[in-house]
C-alpha cells in the first residue's frame, strides 16, 4: 500500500484504549490463553490418536490451527498496546493485515467444508468414504488456503491506496475497514471488490452451512427417537449459533461501506469474530465431542500410568 511519502517507514498509530478497562483486559488475556492452549492440545491430540485420523478431524485440526494463529495475530498486539505508551504500527502492521485477511477467509471456507462433511456423514453415511476421502479432504484444505491467499493478494497488492489524512487508526489493530477511513482517494472500486469477495468467501459458505445443518436436522428428526432428536438439535443449533455469530459480525465489518462504519461499534464487533468465536469453536467442536474427550481421557490415563511407573 502506498503512503504519502511512498515508503514503508511511515508509521500509523492506534487510538488510546480509554474504553478498555482492566477487567476487559484480563478477560481478553484469559480467553487468549485458554484458546491458545486448548487449540494446541487439540491439534496434538488429533495427531497422536489414530482413531481421529479421519477427514472430519483433519478439517478440525486445520480450524484449530487457523483459530490459534488468528488470536495470536490480534490479541498480543492489543495487550501490548494496552500496556505500552507506544501504539505505533510500522511494517509489521501490514503483515498483521495480510495475516488477518488470509486466516479469516480460510476459516470461513473451512467451516463451510466442515458443514458439508457433517451433511454427508449423517445423510449419506454409506457413501461417506467417496466424497470425503483423504485425497478430497486434502484438496479442500489446499483449496481453502490457496483461495484465501489469492484473495488477500488482490486486496493488498493489486489495489494501491494513498494515505494523506491523519494516520491515527481508531481501532484495536490494523484492519482494512479502519484503514479505509484514512484514505483520501476514491475507494468505491476497492469497496466493490471487498463486497464481491465478501459475498463469495463469507456469504456462500454461510448459506452452505445453513442448508447443510437444516437438512441434517430434518434427517435426524425422521430417523431418531425423542432423546436423539434433542441431542441433535442441541449439537447442531450450537454450531449454527456460533457460525451465525462469526459470519454475521464478519459480514457486518467487511461488506458495509466505510462511510457507514462507527469506530465504537467496530471495536465491539471485532471482539466477537476475532476473540470470542475461536474460543466457542474450541468448546463446541472438542469439549462437546465424545471422540475427542475419549481420546483425551485415554491420553491422560496413559500419562498417569507412565508417571506411576
Amino acid at each position: 500500500m502506498k503512503t504519502e511519502n511512498q515508503t514503508f517507514k511511515a508509521e500509523f498509530g492506534l487510538f488510546q484504549y480509554r474504553q478498555m478497562s482492566m477487567v476487559a483486559f484480563v478477560a481478553i488475556a484469559v480467553i487468549f490463553s485458554v484458546s491458545l492452549m486448548g487449540n494446541i492440545i487439540l491439534i496434538h491430540l488429533i495427531q497422536l490418536d489414530t482413531r481421529l485420523h479421519t477427514p472430519m478431524y483433519c478439517l478440525l485440526s486445520q480450524l484449530s490451527f487457523v483459530d490459534m494463529m488468528y488470536i495470536s495475530t490480534t490479541v498480543p498486539k492489543m495487550t501490548a498496546n494496552f500496556l505500552s505508551n507506544n501504539k505505533t504500527i510500522t511494517f509489521l502492521g501490514e503483515i498483521q493485515t495480510f495475516l488477518l485477511l488470509t486466516l479469516g477467509a480460510t476459516e470461513t471456507l473451512l467451516l463451510g467444508f466442515m458443514s458439508y462433511d457433517q451433511y454427508v456423514a449423517i445423510c449419506h453415511p454409506l457413501h461417506y468414504p467417496v466424497p470425503m476421502s483423504k485425497m478430497i479432504c486434502f484438496s479442500t484444505v489446499t483449496c481453502a488456503w490457496v483461495c484465501s491467499f489469492s484473495n488477500t493478494l488482490i486486496h493488498t497488492l493489486v489495489f494501491q491506496l494513498l494515505f494523506c489524512k491523519s494516520r491515527l487508526i481508531n481501532h484495536f489493530f490494523c484492519e482494512f475497514p479502519s484503514i479505509l477511513a484514512l484514505v483520501c482517494q476514491d475507494t468505491s472500486q476497492y469497496e466493490y471488490t471487498i463486497l464481491f469477495s465478501g459475498l463469495i468467501i463469507l456469504l456462500l459458505p454461510f448459506m452452505a452451512i445453513l442448508a447443510s445443518y437444516a437438512w441434517v436436522l430434518i434427517v435426524v428428526y425422521h430417523m431418531s427417537s425423542g432423546k436423539g432428536q434433542t441431542k441433535a438439535v442441541s449439537r447442531y443449533s450450537s454450531h449454527l449459533i456460533v457460525a451465525s455469530l462469526f459470519y454475521g459480525t464478519t459480514l457486518s465489518t467487511y461488506t458495509r461501506p466505510h462511510s457507514l462504519h462507527d469506530p465504537k461499534e467496530d471495536k465491539v464487533v471485532v471482539v466477537f469474530y476475532s476473540i470470542i468465536a475461536p474460543l466457542l469453536n474450541l468448546f463446541i467442536y472438542s469439549l462437546r465431542n465424545k471422540e475427542v474427550m475419549g481420546a483425551m481421557k485415554k491420553l491422560l490415563g496413559y500419562w498417569i500410568l507412565v508417571r506411576k511407573t
